[in-house]
């Protein structure tokens, strides 16, 4: 704890701990960026590929369900490798599938595409993994919390952009078969570029990388016994999940309103593809607050009553959450439906943050199993969401069952409960790190 950052400062990139949380941000940013890349311009593959509203629905959930697999996988990878190497091999793999979509000529090589690109949606666990191991008890909510949010903000910039990187295109004189392509063309190279500055200005945690630090004997915090050893120490936790649930209606609501945004506004609503960018890339930019305010709202409440507010606090997000989805589902104009996107995103982008400032408090011995897990959480729900989207055949009863469902979820927020012990433990760990920094200081 004595090397754990119990401040953040924005403006520095002095202290490891600052330079691992702008560059988590700046990485997760550009992985969503990429992610997300495909959804606003879906509306034009569409009509290239003369695509379905089943066959939509097969490419959204191809978009999320390979991220299930891999940040189950990539947890323990954290905990084995290091989030440095892990991260800097995520970026420049991801590249690939991206460029992959832009060269596709059809349904069948779009939706391996979109497969391919889903593994992209992992850089959220070794963000959170990364945060987590650099800052103490009292402020690891709020890093984890902003460096997701700002990096989640690149669904919402994609949302926004790509379009406007469409319009310069077809400006320049592209056709829209060969303009959308060339927009896909933007994130594929900023992923290399980013690796290079993860791998350059990084390490794994305050002390040093893993590797040497376990040559020289040193016990790494977050994984102890590393891999796999963490991932089956998660599995038998029932908190993990329980916040699996809960991350599943935030999280996996989050992404599938990412793909079905635009394509909403323009079917149901008929806006124009620019005006339909704009109203669902400002649901994904409410994430450059929202997720903070979460993390720290959770931080200053177990500041003065204790660990577990923090899962009252979630259940409450949660709640809200669902009662806004049905809001929006029942929306008849575009105004109210906008309004209602937004309220019901405050409260989807708040449980994101705030489930994610309680997870490094369940297990630090099994850190990267348990943000791993949990991570995967959201994906499965954004893949049940596509599922239910398919059997509906209608996005706004969609919405709408989806509602009933996240409210009903906020249950399992309230059955995370720790031990005196456990609670006595983190106490000792809180008062350790800022008892330390303040000697330090003094």
């Amino acid at each position: 704890m004595a090397d754990k950052a119990t401040r953040i400062d924005l403006f520095t990139l002095r202290t490891v701990p600052m330079r691992a949380f702008h560059l988590t941000w700046m990485a997760f940013f550009v992985c969503f960026f990429a992610w997300f890349a495909c959804a606003p311009l879906m509306p034009l593959i569409k009509r290239e590929f003369g695509l379905s509203i089943d066959q939509v629905a097969n490419i959204n959930i191809a978009a999320v369900a390979a991220t299930i697999l891999v940040r189950l996988v990539i947890g323990p990878m954290c905990d084995r490798y290091g989030p440095r190497k892990v991260y800097t091999g995520l970026l420049l793999l991801g590249a690939f599938p991206v460029l992959g979509a832009a060269l596709s000529g059809g349904y069948t090589s779009f939706l391996l595409c979109r497969l391919g690109i889903g593994a992209v949606g992992a850089s959220f666990v070794i963000t959170q993994y990364h945060t987590s191991v650099m800052f103490a008890p009292n402020v690891v909510g709020t890093a984890n919390a902003t460096s997701a949010g700002w990096g989640n903000a690149g669904a919402g910039a994609a949302q926004v952009f790509v379009p406007l990187l469409l319009a310069g295109m077809l400006a320049l004189g592209a056709g829209e078969s060969s303009g959308w392509r060339l927009a896909l063309v933007v994130p594929a190279l900023a992923m290399p570029v980013m690796a290079l500055f993860y791998w350059r200005f990084t390490q794994d945690c305050p002390q040093g990388n893993f590797t040497e630090l376990r040559t020289q004997g040193i016990a790494i915090d977050g994984g102890k016994k590393g891999g796999w050893a963490s991932f089956r120490t998660a599995c038998a936790n029932y908190r993990v999940w329980m916040l699996f649930i809960t991350y599943a209606a935030c999280f996996g609501v989050e992404v599938f309103i990412h793909n079905i945004a635009a394509v909403y506004y323009v079917d149901h609503f008929h806006l124009s593809l620019k005006a339909a960018g704009l109203a669902a890339g400002s649901f994904g930019l409410l994430a450059l607050f929202a997720r903070a305010l979460g993390g720290w709202v959770s931080d200053k409440a177990a500041a003065r009553r204790g660990l577990e507010i923090r899962s009252t606090l979630l259940f409450a997000l949660i709640a809200g959450e669902g009662l806004g989805l049905i809001w929006f589902s029942h929306a008849d104009s575009v105004a109210l439906a906008v309004v209602a996107m937004l309220s019901f995103g405050l409260f989807t982008h708040m449980a994101c943050g705030a489930t994610y400032a309680l997870v490094p408090f369940i297990d630090r011995k099994a850190l990267g199993g348990v943000a791993g897990i949990i991570g995967a959480g959201g994906n499965v729900g954004a893949v049940a969401a596509g599922f239910l989207m398919k059997g509906f055949g209608s996005v706004q009863q969609t919405l709408a069952m989806l509602g009933v469902l996240v409210t009903a979820s906020a249950l399992c927020a309230l059955a995370v409960r720790f031990s005196s012990e456990h609670k006595a433990r983190e106490a000792a760990l809180r008062a350790d790190a800022l008892g330390v920094n303040n000697s330090i200081a003094n």
